[in-house]
């Protein structure tokens, strides 16, 4: 038997978003094998492989998003958790834990027995929280104030809008609102630093993506050939003892030959490099 992965380097919980993987065969069995290759034990589970893993209809090619919605927003509302169920174990069992789970079910349009579904379905697939891309301020509250019935934290995720005071008005809205902070695009969108705002913020930050951009609403780049300190970031981590993970995006252009499992070995070899 081989050892069961192991991210967890110096009191830092390293992850991966399985979007990382969006190049590669994604169901829920190829995602946790490419965890196990990559040495890593605690993910952030984009919605798909989890809803197709537990039977979730497939829109067909010839079916619009507007035909599809109504047909998978009902298989949400009488979703079986059993299933869920059986992914989690399969995940644990193999040494993975999922403490996030994102599921294309937050949105304005969803109905709130779809996102009751996002709670219950992350409750029992393990996770933490639920991450979104970050909403208009009527949705944050919607989402805080269902968020507080289900008492599980939503992160909210944005990109190169974000500034040091973007998340402010939801934070305000629920104690079940926190920020998914990705500080790659925090470093492109505001040319500056993250640090000040996790040590401001960390009590709210509910995971936290890495990656590597410029400033100026510059590219991605191979890790340490941007301008992001994620050196820095991970070195506050350990030292402020934060318990919040920090979750690999592989968003970087691969390099010929290369696959997105050879890339991210690379980026949690980095990680741990930073947190020696």
């Amino acid at each position: 038997r081989r050892a069961k992965p192991n991210s967890l380097i110096n009191g830092v919980q390293i992850g991966v978003i399985t979007y990382s993987f969006r190049s590669m065969p994604g169901t829920a069995e190829d995602l946790l094998k490419y965890c196990i290759d990559c040495n890593i034990n605690a993910i952030e589970l984009m919605g798909d492989a989890a809803e197709a893993y537990a039977g979730a209809p497939k829109r067909e090619p010839s079916q619009s998003w507007a035909d599809y919605a109504p047909v998978i927003a009902a298989w949400r509302a009488s979703a079986n958790m059993d299933k869920f169920k059986e992914l989690r174990k399969m995940y644990n069992d193999a040494g993975v834990t999922i403490y996030a789970w994102k599921p294309n079910a937050l949105g304005p349009k969803n109905t709130d027995a779809e996102i009751d579904y996002a709670f219950n379905a992350g409750k029992v697939l393990g996770c933490t929280h639920v991450t979104v891309e970050l909403p208009d301020a009527a949705q944050t509250q919607r989402l805080g104030d269902i968020a507080a019935k289900h008492k599980m934290m939503v992160g909210y995720h944005a990109h190169t809008q974000a500034t040091p005071t973007l998340w402010d008005t939801a934070l305000a809205q629920s104690k079940y609102n926190g920020i998914n902070l990705d500080i790659g695009h925090y470093t492109a969108g505001t040319s500056s630093s993250p640090v000040p705002f996790i040590e401001k913020y960390h009590e709210r930050i509910t995971s936290m993506h890495i990656k590597d951009r410029k400033f100026h609403d510059g590219p991605n780049a191979p890790w340490g050939e941007g301008d992001t300190p994620i050196k820095e970031v991970l070195q506050l981590m350990k030292k402020n003892k934060y318990e919040f993970p920090a979750t690999i995006e592989l968003e970087y252009k691969l390099p010929d030959g290369s696959d997105a499992v050879a890339e991210v070995k690379k980026c949690r070899a980095f990680a741990a490099e930073a947190l020696k």
